[in-house]
């Protein structure tokens, strides 16, 4: 079970190929905050609910200095296929090996459907201009999240 983060943490840095197989790395985004979801999987209704939020809030987001990075273990080939069907334009980055989602507490024991599993734990993590973890959200909701995130940041 990876740990969570907590505000005041240095969030880890990493670096993950996007959709096209671009690097993208949390470092290259200092001194701009950053909002890193993590998701389970491209393509699955609650996770696609999650992305066109962002998507459609992206706008708003980066204009109050935010960019979003969304995580999942997914391959490159399906985040982009993913963003091509849903015309997503938040970046998207693919962490096979799941070292990203364990090292932000985004991967390990939880409940679905009364049953506990390991799996990604959908999760929110805001990082400040220094690379500190300002917000760490877990166990969140794929609907609604993306409205509390901006009420709760004061966008």
């Amino acid at each position: 079970m990876s740990e969570r983060l907590k505000p005041g943490d240095p969030a880890p840095d990493f670096t993950l190929p996007d959709a096209d197989g671009n690097e993208v790395s949390l470092a290259s985004h200092k001194g701009r905050k950053v909002i890193v979801y993590f998701y389970p999987a491209a393509l699955t209704p609650g996770c696609t609910k999650q992305a066109c939020d962002f998507t459609d809030n992206l706008e708003l987001l980066a204009g109050a200095g935010y960019d979003v990075i969304g995580v999942s273990p997914d391959k490159p080939e399906k985040l982009a296929k993913f963003r091509d069907k849903e015309d997503l334009k938040v970046t998207l980055v693919a962490d096979p090996d799941k070292e990203v989602l364990t090292a932000y507490g985004a991967y390990g024991e939880k409940k679905l459907y009364g049953k506990v599993v390991t799996g990604v734990i959908r999760s929110t993590v805001v990082v400040d201009e220094e690379g500190k973890v300002e917000h760490a959200l877990y166990n969140v909701k794929a609907t609604g999240h993306v409205a509390k995130i901006i009420k709760d940041l004061g966008i």
